[in-house]
């Protein structure tokens, strides 16, 4: 029996459908359909219940779902330790990350980590949280790093690896310039920029306000945009305030063009999270990429001296 059974089938049974499975493997319906037939034929049991809506595994197939599963992760995991024995072998980290964290969190561990660790490559998939779940539950990345509410899997392993603060940010030219933080209350009597409703950060935002007495209904939000880029640019131009993570604005506040304020009495933070597949043994090199992420003390030198500085 060749590898490429075992993989047909597995396709099948996950996406309950040999159309889509055929297309995610590039075969063809018909040679999907003739694996298939070779396995039931080779071990004399059907696998398949087949409908005008898909195909379901029989008692049989969820046995042979499950033991084919353990033979592929095995073979591969045989694979990854047999290529680690290679020398000279530069390490690849596929990582998928969420929009703050690729564009502002990571470029800053990985220019760190190239220093270190220069026999390291990093290819870096930017996408949304459900995107980056998706792409780890699949397994076509070993490590997903998202920030804000996580899709409820028991296939995912979910670690912490910092809190991302939430702050209100103004124009540096604006009257609270000379301030540290603000209350909650004082919020509703200035134009809010936010990002677009259902935005991870829109969504922390409103829950942390809900939680601290102020209903979201009350913001005077007059502009409603798709990036932190855009929001940061139109408060730049004095358009109006917003609440987006202190990482995103160390820069311009440096700069004195933009000016971070804390949420007085009650500091508004949602985690940045390590995402990993509970059934994926990771190589040696994402291993190492997963611990140093746990490691508090490296992490406060590269991003929260930066933050600190801002916010003091």
């Amino acid at each position: 029996m060749c590898d490429q059974q075992f993989l047909v089938f597995k396709e099948v049974a996950e996406t309950r459908n040999i159309t889509l499975a055929a297309k995610r493997l590039h075969m063809s319906q018909p040679s999907i359909s003739i694996q298939i037939q070779n396995l039931e034929n080779q071990y004399g049991a059907k696998f398949f219940e087949r409908t005008n809506k898909g195909v379901t595994l029989t008692q049989a197939g969820k046995i042979f779902y499950q033991h084919i599963c353990q033979v592929i992760q095995l073979m591969k995991e045989a694979g990854e330790k047999i290529a680690d024995l290679t020398e000279d072998k530069r390490g690849l980290i596929h990582v998928g990350a969420t929009f703050t964290i690729g564009e502002y969190v990571l470029p800053l561990i990985l220019g760190y980590l190239n220093r270190i660790r220069p026999d390291i490559d990093f290819k870096v998939n930017i996408a949304n949280t459900e995107t980056i779940a998706q792409d780890v539950l699949e397994k076509r990345i070993h490590i997903g790093l998202v920030e804000g509410p996580v899709p409820q899997n028991r296939e995912l392993v979910v670690e912490n690896f910092w809190q991302d603060e939430l702050v209100v940010v103004v124009p540096y030219h604006h009257p609270w310039n000379k301030r540290s933080s603000v209350t909650i209350a004082e919020l509703t009597v200035e134009r809010m920029i936010t990002r677009e409703v259902g935005s991870g950060t829109r969504k922390v935002m409103e829950i942390a306000l809900e939680e601290r007495g102020l209903d979201p209904q009350q913001l005077n939000i007059t502009m409603e945009l798709g990036s932190t880029q855009a929001i940061k640019q139109v408060v730049c131009s004095g358009l109006g305030i917003t609440i987006i993570s202190a990482l995103t604005v160390v820069q311009e506040c440096n700069q004195q063009i933009l000016k971070a304020l804390k949420i007085q009495d009650c500091p508004v933070y949602r985690p940045l999270n390590i995402l990993t597949h509970a059934q994926t043994l990771q190589t040696k090199d994402e291993r190492y990429f997963i611990n140093f992420l746990h490691s508090r003390e490296q992490l406060a030198e590269i991003l929260k001296s930066k933050i600190h500085d801002i916010l003091c």
